[in-house]
């Protein structure tokens, strides 16, 4: 069955990744997992005996068709879904624990997949997940790196990530024009842990890195800031005004966020009287 390039499909056919891609998930004899994008089978194929369910969610009909023949029933469900209109949570509350997904994630909607994963995090426990080098280096960044951006904190605000392994374009067919790293990601959220809200936060990271290049100072003031409740923000977190989004943690975006909370809804001094 050839693969279409429309739908992204490059499927790994190199049999020692593919174990340790499955090995990576660690026990899962008691978990339902999630597969994104089954394409012919052959991870589904390690999974089944390590797993003690597979949802297996597949765009192109044909290799649904093709899945459903293989896998007649048992341990595997075929649903012919878009992964971004996938139920996580009604799955989860299915199997009566969080799931476990893999996945050789399309390189054109790996970003908006991560987001799906990242909404959905409360039906789920882990994640290991293939994508183009590129993406993993930019979701697994530290700060102050070059690839460390909005994708890297939004990803790591919803639990840490591990690089585990990179596949050169010949271990797929047919082979891509890049390589291929392998991450697993914890779903343990840190908004609460670090003190913030998960929707204003997330936005407040968003306006930051809208001008990569740009400060802090700019990119708030960009976003519709005075200038002065930005200084006074900046001086509170103990940021300097001339840093950049891509040189602060994660505990320093959360030191902004509070700090920007407090310098907008602190109450304004009277007027003195005359």
């Amino acid at each position: 069955m050839p693969a279409k390039s429309k739908l992204g499909q490059n499927f790994l056919h190199d049999d020692a990744a593919i174990r340790r891609i499955v090995a990576a998930l660690g026990d899962c004899a008691q978990s339902t997992v999630v597969e994104i994008g089954p394409g012919r089978g052959a991870v589904t194929r390690v999974l089944v005996p390590a797993a003690a369910s597979v949802v297996a969610v597949e765009l192109d009909p044909e290799l649904v068709e093709h899945l459903r023949a293989e896998f007649p029933s048992g341990k595997v469900t075929v649903v012919h879904r878009d992964v971004l209109a996938f139920d996580f949570a009604a799955s989860a509350a299915e199997a009566g624990h969080r799931l476990a997904v893999v996945g050789n994630l399309p390189y054109y909607i790996t970003s908006p997949i991560l987001l799906r994963l990242a909404e959905s995090h409360a039906a789920l426990d882990r994640a290991v997940l293939m994508m183009q080098r590129e993406v993993a280096d930019r979701v697994a960044a530290a700060p102050g790196s070059r690839d460390y951006g909005l994708l890297s904190v939004t990803v790591q605000m919803y639990g840490p990530v591990e690089r585990l392994f990179t596949l050169p374009p010949e271990a797929f067919s047919p082979p891509p024009e890049v390589h291929s790293s392998v991450i697993r990601w914890r779903f343990a959220p840190r908004f609460a842990e670090l003190g913030v809200e998960e929707a204003s936060f997330l936005d407040m990271v968003r306006k930051v890195f809208a001008q990569k290049r740009k400060t802090l100072s700019n990119n708030l003031r960009a976003a519709g800031l005075e200038s002065n409740t930005v200084a006074t923000a900046l001086d509170l977190a103990g940021i300097d005004a001339q840093a950049r989004a891509e040189a602060l943690s994660l505990v320093e975006f959360a030191d902004l966020w509070k700090a920007l909370r407090t310098t907008i809804h602190a109450p304004v001094a009277p007027h003195p009287a005359h």
